[in-house]
């Protein structure tokens, strides 16, 4: 007996252009850029019907549920990104040594953490990915989503605090925003 076929639509914005080529890699291009993902590893097939775009898969139970459901937020944020872009924005803290934050290439440099007499280092990932420091702030901002997180995270971990009390030594970078849309 054959798997069930599960099926999802996504619409697609009028400011949007999606091409699909079989079986799964899919390129989405609005106002603010272009994204394209291979999602064959998935299992997926991706069509297009009209305005939309059609997910099938063959399967049952929470996984395939869970697979469906992973393809789908990935088109969509896909989707937002080239229309409205994302926004991560992280806030300095140092109690002990002021650190100081600097972008050179694709890396940013974090000097003076903890007092350290060497620098830490975070990679930018992504190619459309940007890292603006305004003051205590640090904002990432992008079009696509997994990349501008991972980016955040990436700040996070290089100032990860080992072997101290972390009751009294809060000193990091911390994200304590996210949004939709792109900010200055």
């Amino acid at each position: 007996m054959p798997l069930p076929e599960i099926v999802e639509r996504i619409g697609i914005p009028e400011d949007v252009e999606v091409s699909v080529t079989p079986p799964a890699k899919i390129r989405v291009k609005g106002k603010l850029g272009e994204l394209e993902q291979d999602l064959n590893h998935m299992g997926i097939k991706l069509e297009l019907d009209g305005r939309d775009v059609v997910i099938r898969f063959r399967g049952k139970g929470r996984m395939a549920k869970s697979m469906m459901g992973t393809a789908k937020s990935m088109i969509r944020n896909m989707i937002i990104g080239v229309t409205k872009g994302f926004t991560y924005k992280l806030k300095m803290v140092a109690s002990h040594f002021p650190m100081s934050v600097k972008v050179q290439g694709d890396t940013v440099v974090i000097e003076n953490f903890i007092g350290e007499r060497w620098p830490r280092y975070a990679k930018i990932v992504g190619p459309g990915t940007k890292v603006a420091v305004k003051g205590e702030d640090v904002i990432v901002t992008g079009i696509d989503r997994q990349a501008v997180g991972q980016t955040a995270a990436n700040l996070e971990l290089a100032t990860k605090i080992k072997r101290k009390d972390l009751r009294k030594f809060l000193d990091g970078i911390y994200i304590y925003e996210k949004k939709i849309g792109i900010e200055e």
